[in-house]
């Protein structure tokens, strides 16, 4: 049986940046399991969604990304056994560890929406979400001159799912300035009463949506789809109603954690089953040598790659405290959900676990939207991603 000290599974952001951080920490013996090869900077695909980026600009081979020093097991999970920490993979292989730290994301629930695959593989709904269809958003938005066109934001679990709402804000402002906006009928699917449940953020998010003239369905999701028709049924606060020749749907589906992590017993509910931890240290309230961070962790927060920064600081230093039987550190639950409001001006919306608001610059309030947060989210944060966060400096 293959044995290391710890075992991360996942390669994403979480499971690559908590690696390189345990590795200058001075911990041996730390393996990666992911059978992708390619690795993507998440964030920029809803720039990829609005013309903003292209999918060069944020993928790079695994092979590139996986620190020195760090074993690569390229292979994906499909069993845990918490109780002998042995982790079992497709290809057969059986791996344990003294320390196993999950972070493998989520995974499209195709099912949860009947039709939506369909529409996807009809090329008439897309979204930033789903990396294959990604490129498609921006040619098919763009080439509206009228009719209607749907956006929606999906509901927890999801990854930071209010940034869906960036490529929908970037296409009204260019719709706008090409003259086409007065011709579309343009609607947003909120799964909650509001975008995000922060009544600083919301203000600004519904004042871009009145100056846009987005008809907003709140506590709402499609409930099917019809490929064929170009039809959503949509089931909301206001009731039921189909959608009927929608030309386009930036559509996202909804999410959940693998079934493996409920068939290990480790999750909170078997739906959508995200790791059930302790959401201040991160630990598994079912095994005490297993963690977890990322998308399929039950953190008590929205998940975010600013939330991972701090996620991975808090873990790595949990689990040298755990070794040494010291108290564990806690994590405030810090956030971050990027939202432009135009083509050039995003609000970075920082929170803690209680909606307060959290700078990473003291003094600049993360609610008002600015053209230089644009700058640095578009620009600045991925070179410090990857010339810095997946290589454990930050």
């Amino acid at each position: 049986m293959d044995s290391r000290e710890v075992l991360i599974v996942g390669a994403g952001n979480a499971g690559i940046s908590l690696a390189a951080r345990l590795l200058r920490d001075g911990v041996r013996g730390v393996a990666v399991v992911a059978a992708q090869p390619v690795h993507r900077y998440k964030p920029l695909l809803n720039y990829v969604a609005a013309g903003e980026a292209t999918m060069a600009d944020l993928e790079r081979p695994m092979a590139d990304v996986v620190p020195e020093g760090c074993e690569w097991v390229r292979d994906s999970v499909v069993a845990v056994d918490p109780a002998a920490m042995i982790v079992r993979t497709r290809s057969g292989r059986t791996l344990h560890a003294a320390t196993l730290v999950l972070c493998p994301g989520l995974e499209e629930d195709w099912d949860a929406t009947p039709g939506l695959q369909a529409a996807y593989a009809d090329g008439w709904a897309a979204s930033s979400y789903v990396p294959g269809s990604t490129p498609t958003v921006w040619p098919r938005l763009t080439s509206l001159r009228s009719g209607s066109v749907v956006f929606t934001v999906p509901p927890e679990p999801a990854s930071c799912g209010p940034t869906a709402l960036k490529p929908l804000l970037m296409a009204c402002d260019h719709w706008r300035r090409s003259g086409t906006l007065g011709a579309l009928q343009v609607r947003l699917l909120l799964p909650a009463a509001t975008a995000t449940g922060l009544p600083r953020a919301d203000e600004v998010l519904e004042h871009a949506f009145a100056d846009y003239g987005i008809e907003v369905l709140r506590e709402a999701h499609v409930e099917r789809v019809d490929a064929d028709a170009h039809a959503l049924a949509v089931v909301s606060s206001t009731g039921q109603q189909v959608l009927e020749d929608v030309a386009f749907a930036h559509a996202v589906p909804h999410y959940r954690a693998p079934k493996w992590i409920a068939d290990a017993g480790l999750a909170t509910d078997p739906a959508p089953g995200l790791v059930d931890i302790d959401p201040h240290t991160l630990r598994s309230r079912r095994a005490e040598s297993i963690w977890a961070i990322g998308d399929a962790a039950d953190a008590d927060t929205r998940p975010s790659g600013g939330a991972l920064r701090k996620q991975v600081d808090v873990l790595a230093q949990n689990l040298a405290a755990a070794r040494d039987g010291k108290p564990l550190k806690r994590y405030d639950g810090y956030t971050v959900m990027p939202i432009t409001v135009s083509r050039r001006r995003l609000a970075l919306n920082e929170v803690d676990r209680n909606g307060e608001a959290s700078p990473s610059v003291p003094f600049i309030d993360p609610f008002v939207p600015r053209r230089a947060a644009w700058l640095f989210d578009r620009y600045g944060l991925p070179q410090v991603y990857f010339r810095r966060i997946l290589r454990g400096r930050v």
